[in-house]
This record gives C-alpha cells, sequence and structure tokens, in this order.
C-alpha cells in the first residue's frame, strides 16, 4: 500500500515513468498532511490554558472537531491508494470486444460508466478536504497561537487536496457523453471550489491577524 511507504519512496514513486500514484492520490496525501497539522495543534491547545478559558460550547466544538479530524486523517489515507485503482474500470472497459454492433454498444456503455467511477473517489476526496477546511476554523481562532502557523500550512494544504481532487472529477467529466450528468456535476465542483476557497481565504485571514 502507498500510505505504508516512507515519505521518500512515495515521492520517488511520484516522480517515476509510472501513472501512479498521481495528482489524485497526492490530492488526498495533501488533505491528510493538513487534518493531521491540525490534529496536532488540537493536542497543543486542549487541556491547556487557553483551552481551559474558552466557553463551554467553544471547549465542545473543539474537542468535536478533534475527533472529526482523526476520522478525516483515516478516509484520507485511505484515498491515498483508493485514488490509485479509480482508474481500473475505465481501462477494463477499453479491453472490451468491439467486433459486432452490440459488443460496441456494451463496451461504450462500459466506458462511460467507467468514467463515472473514477471521478466518484476524487469528488469524494475533495468533500472531504472541505470538511477539513470547517473543522480548522475553531483552530484558527482559538488554538494554540504559538503553533498558529500550522494551523495556515493546514488550512493551505487541505484547500490544495480539494482542488487537486477537483482538477481529477474535471478531467474525467470531459469524456462523459450524458448532458445531465455532466452539467449537475460541474455545478458541484463549482460550488465546491468556490466555498472552499472562500473558507481557506477566511482562515488563512485570521491567522495572519492573529500573527499580528
Amino acid at each position: 500500500m502507498l500510505i505504508n511507504k516512507s515519505v521518500k519512496d512515495y515521492v520517488l514513486q511520484v516522480a517515476s515513468k509510472e501513472p501512479t500514484p498521481g495528482g489524485g492520490s497526492v490530492s488526498a496525501l495533501a488533505g491528510g498532511l493538513g487534518a493531521g497539522l491540525t490534529a496536532m495543534v488540537a493536542n497543543l491547545t486542549i487541556g491547556r490554558k487557553i483551552y481551559e478559558e474558552l466557553d463551554d460550547e467553544k471547549k465542545k466544538e473543539m474537542d468535536s472537531n478533534f475527533e472529526e479530524l482523526q476520522k478525516s486523517i483515516e478516509k484520507l489515507n485511505d484515498i491515498v491508494d483508493e485514488d490509485t485503482k479509480a482508474f481500473d474500470g475505465v481501462m477494463e472497459a477499453f479491453k472490451m470486444p468491439k467486433e459486432t454492433e452490440e459488443e460496441k454498444q456494451k463496451r461504450s456503455a462500459a466506458i462511460q460508466e467507467g468514467y463515472k467511477k473514477a471521478l466518484e473517489v476524487p469528488f469524494k476526496c475533495a468533500e472531504e478536504c472541505f470538511h477539513v477546511l470547517k473543522l480548522q476554523e475553531v483552530f484558527a481562532h482559538h488554538g494554540n497561537v504559538n503553533a498558529i502557523t500550522d494551523v495556515g500550512v493546514g488550512a493551505l494544504l487541505a484547500a490544495t487536496g480539494l482542488e487537486g481532487a477537483l482538477l481529477n472529477v474535471k478531467i474525467n467529466l470531459l469524456s462523459i457523453k450524458d448532458e445531465e450528468y455532466r452539467n449537475e456535476m460541474e455545478k458541484k465542483v463549482d460550488q465546491l471550489l468556490k466555498e472552499g476557497t472562500e473558507l481557506k481565504e477566511e482562515l488563512m485571514k485570521t491567522v495572519y491577524e492573529r500573527l499580528g
């Protein structure tokens, strides 16, 4: 599994002539690192003076978000490997026979279904990275100020994971002939990117304000 490789080996495999791991896997890793950095800030905040000074509602939010970050790390770690297999259905469909008209129709339908399946994984990655961005807000405002730059780096990584994953969705959409499906997905992509970018900008604004 890719996620079990050393950082050095993973980077070298990305740099190799092999098509995987590619941008989708790397986007998931970026999102996971962003979640991990934010979890570190949580560990450096919860139970300390700055945490004890918060009201009960903020403490509860921080505790809950910390738990959610652990889940996001696991999910994004899984996608690091899952993304490398996302295109397998398309490749298998292209190998199907195409001698008769019936075979051509079955092959074409399988290819189209393969492309839809292929974009589900990066879209799931983008959604999870968006979730991480939302979880980061309480730490940007109330996390340990000595680790505020780690919140910033975490936000940049989560936003990179989100946009990178959506690029993979968009390239698969180019091959889908179902216009209604394509239009619906393009709207979802645009909305997710817009909201994610806005979240990232707000987080970075808070980080820079707390840096003084």
